[in-house]
């Protein structure tokens, strides 16, 4: 297969997985958003999935900058709400939406000139090549995403339309 197909559907399915994300984050109601009666609120999961999304696009694990997004010790699921810094109510879902944007385009624009032949993932905890840490990125978006979409449909029976890559 040609890297050209495989740059198109690597976007397309980043797209797919991130739109997908998008509509859950617009559907969840705000009680849903913090609720704390899960080991690990909405917002946070939501963050979590766009940090290492975000993340995983970096060439290499120390390659990643420092953006108006990160926020110190967010990205870690089920930590105690009091030990992080800033608002204790997490990340808004204006703010959520606005980094899901952010990373469709950095995925985008990331893509474009990634060495998806590269032999190895730039993560040494990530013993693959570039591209199937790729596909492992995506498949980790869609796991919370589909998480999210679980606990959207059984707290507030708002369903997920299944969206297709572009």
């Amino acid at each position: 297969m040609k890297t050209d197909a495989i740059r198109t559907a690597l976007k397309s399915q980043y797209y797919a997985a991130l739109t997908t994300l998008q509509q859950i984050v617009n559907d969840c109601p705000d009680t849903l958003w913090t609720d704390t009666s899960y080991a690990s609120p909405f917002w946070r999961i939501a963050y979590h999935a766009l940090f290492y999304t975000d993340f995983y696009l970096e060439k290499h694990a120390d390659d990643l900058q420092e953006n108006k997004f990160h926020r110190k010790d967010y990205e870690q699921l089920a930590q105690v709400l009091t030990n992080l810094e800033g608002d204790a109510a997490g990340c808004s879902k204006s703010e959520t939406l606005e980094y899901i944007r952010y990373c469709q385009e950095k995925a985008d624009r990331v893509l474009e000139t990634m060495d998806l032949d590269q032999p190895d993932s730039g993560f040494y905890w990530y013993n693959m090549p570039k591209l199937e840490h790729q596909i492992v990125n995506i498949r980790h978006l869609q796991h919370h995403a589909a998480q999210l979409s679980d606990r959207l449909r059984n707290a507030a029976e708002k369903p997920t339309r299944w969206v297709q890559g572009r």
